[in-house]
């Protein structure tokens, strides 16, 4: 594939470094450090420890790296003019810095949840930082107070223990109001919560004791492509806001999440909209710029302006970074990178590297009443404006051309990009569309700083790796996303762990010493030879067998299948490029839906395209992206009927092969049997050890001198301390299996 090249000279370093250093003392930024806990960690050869704190910032409502931020101009500001904010983070370090790798991994929080790098990290003597950005913290139940701790803006060190979550503090607008919209479904009880993915939507309506401006709406049924069967609107006398308990006994609304009782009880049988008025919006994006101000200190600065000092600073300091999401935080990480904050107050670079793991979109973090805790169900933000990282034209949606990288290429601040994903991504979270576009007819070429890597028929996150035999268990999967339901199929064990732990070498080396990562392998709708590995979602076009027993043909209806990224229109004061602003159509109207695309599969139903990977080239069944969402007449149904039949949000499935080829013949399945395939227990491992090989031989598996002396055919001359072979560990796991190993080692009877 054709890159695009982001061109950087040393001479534009050189003026741009010399810059920097003149102008960064008189910008906003991290004004003071407070550590509240400092403990001893192991995980290495040398003496770590971990430091838990807080960042107290200031942010300039005028400077042009800030005026993207939505509301920045209507923020409470201090006696300087600034915004302000305190984010927590949680350092990982050498107790001496002098010891350290010069290379810092400064992680995002998933939902709020502290991360410390892993040991392999610390074996390498790197540095990890956690801080906080998403500030809503919807993922605290509590009330608008309690969001935060208690203890957020004292200026001195704590004498208790930290929480444990990492949260940030940003401004909000007191006393304004909008419509948004909440989605109560499969509840069958007097009370519901107001809920976004599992959490609290984060804004109160603006008066609890009064309905009469809000809109309570039952939908009797949604299509994944968008169709919406309306039903009646509740009248206000029969709902009120609660606390819980029930209609006639309430109780008082005084924490998140605001619950809604109903005369009666919930129909599960129907979802229910309520559009209400809602107050006290946060400056979110205050988060965003907070978690580039927390990681340019840790970077650059010495000590903060009361003299306190960097614990990074010491020895060589932080020399290179790189930023680190997965999921909702890889979201983050690429929304990070769009609107312009890879690059600090002061001009510099702040993350060299960056890695958006099982991330297909952008967060909802920068318009007003975002909701970074959405997954990108119906009416939530996410896929507004480019998803791709070059220049591109949205031949769809009526916006300018774009794309994630446009405004760091213009700063020379563009970090080098590793992403890794999989089949969750594709059919459930919207990925690709960044490959292809909104109007799709060709691949989109990657620039230069970006590699991609696609693990094909794979869960959100990756399966647990299990090689044992799948027709002897069943272990059932609950449906992400608000209330959903429950699969039809096993979970999918197909695991991420092998490619994460080589794309972590990878990004490490590219990073630190310039070595070139492996070779970026994705779907393609024209690949080499004219190979075509992306293709339309229907059955037909991607090949998929019929009569896969668990499998009807009915979910490969558009109205079950795929979840397209919709056309939204959320009013005029909605920037649809940037995702910024302030939506005033809730809900939006769709004008259009996006076609999208998805790998093509083989006989069995495995995803083609993607990198080599054990566990799919070396099946135990059918291994799928998507599952079926249960109803009434399956035995994995748990009384969530609303969403049966249609995808199963964004998790994965699997259907194994029968065992012998008689059991096979007798559910008029199309797929060989084990039996048919491997014949023996042997013949399974040796099938493992010839995936293992060509995934090692293409540069995706990590194999040293242990799979050497096993007889792996390509090898390094040594795997990076801490490190697993894991040439070694799939292989001896295969080795060590149940598949086809009782009948003296036979797979037939």
């Amino acid at each position: 594939m054709k890159r695009t090249t982001l061109f950087r000279t040393p001479l534009a370093f050189a003026l741009i470094g010399a810059a920097v250093l003149a102008a960064a003392p008189t910008h906003a930024r991290v004004t003071k450090i407070v550590i509240d806990q400092t403990t001893s960690t192991g995980g290495s050869d040398i003496p770590y420890e971990i430091l838990i704190g807080r960042a107290f910032g200031e942010i300039d409502p005028n400077d042009s790296h800030n005026t993207i931020i939505t509301d920045i101009g209507l923020a409470p500001v201090n006696g300087n003019g600034k915004a302000t904010y305190v984010a927590s983070f949680t350092i990982t370090k050498p107790v001496d810095m002098s010891q350290s790798s010069g290379l810092l991994w400064h992680d995002v929080p998933n939902r709020g949840g502290r991360i410390t790098i892993s040991n392999d990290l610390r074996r390498s003597h790197d540095v990890g930082v956690s801080s906080a950005w998403q500030g809503d913290n919807s993922g605290t139940a509590g009330s608008r107070a309690t969001l935060v701790p208690d203890y957020a803006s004292q200026p001195t060190p704590i004498s208790g223990t930290p929480v444990s979550n990492e949260w940030v503090k940003v401004p909000t607008l007191g006393g304004v109001t909008g419509k948004i919209i909440g989605r109560i479904v499969n509840r069958n009880t007097d009370a519901a919560p107001l809920l976004v993915m599992g959490n609290p939507i984060p804004y109160f309506p603006a008066d609890v004791t009064d309905n009469s401006g809000d809109t309570l709406t039952t939908i009797l049924k949604e299509t994944v492509d968008g169709k919406v069967t309306v039903g009646a609107v509740v009248p206000n006398s029969d709902w009120k806001y609660c606390g819980g308990g029930t209609f006639d006994a309430p109780t008082p609304v005084t924490v998140l999440p605001v619950q809604v009782c109903i005369k009666g009880k919930f129909d599960p049988t129907k979802l229910y909209q309520l559009q209400y008025n809602a107050t006290d919006p946060y400056v979110l994006g205050v988060g965003t710029a907070a978690f580039r101000d927390v990681g340019s200190f840790f970077r650059y600065a010495s000590e903060d302006d009361e003299g306190n000092p960097n614990p990074l600073a010491a020895g060589t300091g932080i020399q290179k970074a790189i930023v680190r999401g997965s999921s909702q935080s890889g979201n983050f990480t690429r929304h990070l990178i769009h609107i312009g904050m890879n690059q600090d107050e002061a001009g510099r670079i702040v993350h060299d590297g960056a890695w958006p793991l099982i991330a297909g979109r952008r967060v909802a973090n920068n318009s007003r009443w975002g909701q970074p805790d959405g997954v990108l169900e119906l009416y939530q933000m996410g896929s507004e404006g480019p998803q791709w990282w070059q220049n591109y034209p949205d031949r769809v949606r009526d916006i300018k051309p774009g794309g994630i990288l446009k405004r760091c290429s213009e700063t020379e601040t563009c970090p080098k990009i590793i992403e890794t994903f999989g089949g969750s991504e594709v059919f459930a979270l919207k990925m690709t569309t960044s490959w292809v576009g909104t109007d799709p007819k060709a691949d989109i070429p990657l620039p230069d700083n970006v590699r991609r890597y696609y693990l094909p028929s794979s869960t959100h996150g990756g399966g647990n790796g299990d090689m044992s035999d799948p027709t002897a268990t069943f272990s059932a999967v609950s449906c992400p996303g608000n209330n959903w339901g429950r699969g039809t199929m096993r979970a999918n064990p197909v695991p991420s762990t092998q490619l994460v732990n080589r794309m972590r070498v990878a990004l490490r080396e590219w990073v630190l010493n310039g070595t070139e990562p492996p070779p970026s392998k994705w779907p393609h709708m024209g690949g080499n030879k004219s190979e075509r590995t992306l293709v339309e979602a229907t059955q037909a076009a991607m090949g998929f067998p019929s009569g896969v027993p668990g499998i009807p043909n009915s979910i490969f209806l558009p109205e079950n299948f795929v979840f397209p990224i919709f056309d939204y229109d959320w009013g005029p004061e909605y920037d649809h490029y940037d995702a910024t602003g302030n939506p005033t159509n809730e809900p939006p109207i769709i004008k259009s839906v996006i076609k999208m695309m998805v790998p093509k599969v083989d006989a069995d139903g495995n995803e083609l395209g993607g990198v080599p990977t054990v566990l799919r080239d070396a099946p135990l069944g059918t291994y799928t992206g998507w599952n079926i969402t249960a109803g009434p007449s399956d035995p994995t149904y748990d009384g969530r009927p609303f969403h049966a039949g249609q995808v199963c949000n964004y998790v994965g499935g699997m259907t194994p092969f029968a065992k012998t080829k008689a059991q096979r013949l007798a559910n008029n399945d199309p797929r060989p049997s084990l039996e048919e395939r491997y014949g023996t227990h042997q013949g399974y491992v040796d099938a493992v050890k010839k995936a293992a090989d060509n995934a090692a031989c293409q540069g995706y598996l990590l194999a040293g001198p242990d799979a050497a002396a096993m007889g792996a055919k390509c090898t390094m001359p040594s795997i990076p301390a801490g490190f697993p072979d894991d040439w070694v560990a799939v292989v001896t796991q295969a080795m060590n299996s149940n598949v086809c190993a009782s009948n003296g080692g036979n797979c037939g009877p």
